[in-house]
Order: structure tokens, then sequence, then C-alpha cells
């Protein structure tokens, strides 16, 4: 695979799994030096990046707090020197149900994980990203940040405060160099996935019929993108909510 990264560092919030897992591991692919981090060790895709002789490390962060987030972009430039590329993956779905049954510690949580948490990520991320003149933020949001969804109101709203705060810095830091998109992937089969259909075939299957493509999308799918929008390739692209959803978002 070319290395395209080559020399480059890129951080990675939610890898443990599924879609950050795999970007982080696409990132490694090309050459990037990959920091990873997660709310819990992440010995897999530290794993799976050193047997392809990559080379990452771990950090521990709870995006939710703003220490661990310092933290976290501090020992990424104590180790590394510099930050390129920032994916902040890190997200929940929290529990399901209409808005008068969503508890304030459901609501909290959402919010302080998927949109607080990369709100704090970009706090500590841009400044570093200014002093080096230039660099590149993708934040994951969701076609929830897109659309509507019934019976989830924390993460609607936490992904559609996704897409207006990375259309915000996009607009604040073109000029200075750094580039912010956002990608909203669909229906990926992930863990996330699994939960929410609780493994059931026909949860499965609802899901597709509702895809245009027929099919549920792949964490590599995004990964892809998310590669794609870091790259040199994609030079001119910021301030977008682009949706890797099969079609979902066009009906």
């Amino acid at each position: 695979m070319e290395q395209i990264f080559k020399n480059k560092v890129a951080l990675v919030t939610g890898s443990s799994y599924g879609i950050g897992k795999t970007t982080a591991i696409a990132f490694a692919q090309r050459g990037a030096k990959v920091v990873l981090s997660d709310w819990k060790d992440d010995v897999d895709t530290l794993e799976a990046i050193n047997q392809e002789g990559g080379e990452a490390i771990f950090i521990k962060c709870d995006v939710s707090n703003e220490t661990d987030v310092k933290s976290l972009v501090e020992e990424t430039i104590k180790q590394f020197g510099k930050l390129d590329f920032a994916f902040n993956n890190a997200g929940i779905e929290g529990i399901p149900g209409p808005a008068p049954e969503c508890t304030r510690e459901n609501w909290d949580k959402v919010i302080g994980i998927n949109l607080t948490g990369a709100w704090l990520c970009m706090k500590y991320q841009i400044p570093v990203m200014l002093n080096q003149g230039k660099g590149v933020i993708i934040n994951n949001a969701s076609i929830a940040g897109l659309v509507g969804f019934q019976g989830t109101p924390a993460y609607v709203a936490s992904k559609h405060g996704l897409v207006g705060l990375t259309k915000n810095l996009a607009l604040d830091y073109a000029k200075p160099g750094i580039r912010v998109n956002a990608v909203c992937p669909g229906v990926i089969y992930t863990p996330m996935i699994e939960r929410s259909t609780g493994g059931d075939k026909k949860g499965i299957e609802q899901f597709t019929a509702a895809i245009p493509m027929g099919r549920l999308g792949q964490p590599m799918e995004v990964a892809e993108t998310v590669v794609f929008l870091c790259s040199d390739a994609a030079s001119y692209i910021t301030g977008q909510a682009i949706a890797v959803d099969g079609g979902w978002t066009v009906q």
C-alpha cells in the first residue's frame, strides 16, 4: 500500500473497535504513526498495527474529561513532536426512547461524549496545528446529524451539533491552513449496530431494507473516506459533512 502518510502523525479516539479501529489501521498501513485512544485499554488495535510493521502508541482517555483530553494531546506531541491528522471518532448511542423518557443522566452522557468530547479534542488539537501551520481534523458524526431519527433525542442532537461545530471551525481556521470535515456514516456493521439490533437477523434485515444499496456498510468504507479527506487529494475540501450511507439520506 502506498505510504502517502509517511512521517505523518494521526490521532484516533474511540480506537478500540469498529470504525475507529479500522481507521487507525488504515492510517498505519499508509505509513502514519498512530496515537490510539479510548476510555479502556486498546490492546487489539495496537497489536494489529504492530503485527503489520506499523508504529502506534496507546493513551487512555475519556474524551468528556478535559484533563484527559489535554493530556492526550500533550503526550502525542511529547512522543511524536507534531499532530497532522485527528479523527475524533469516540461516541456512544445512549439509551433509546422518546424525549420524555430520556433521563438527564443519559442526555448528559451522550452530549458529553459525542459533542462536548469532540469540542474538547479540537480545543487542544487546533493550537498544535496552528503552530505547525497546517493540519486536518475529521469528526465522526452520523446520518443522524443530517436527518432526524425517532426515539434517539440525545444522539440526534449530539450529531447535529457536531456537524454544526465542524462547519464553524472550518470557517474559523480555513485561512490558517486547518481543514475540518465530518463523516456521517449510515448503518455500518459494527458492535454498535449489533447492540441496536441485539444481533437479531430481522432487525438487521429491517435496516438493510431501508438502504437503497441494499446492504449494510463496512467500517473500511468509512475509514477510506477519512483517509481520503486527510490526503492531499482532498486539499480543497473543508467544512463538509459527507454521508457514507449507501444512499440513505437521498431518499
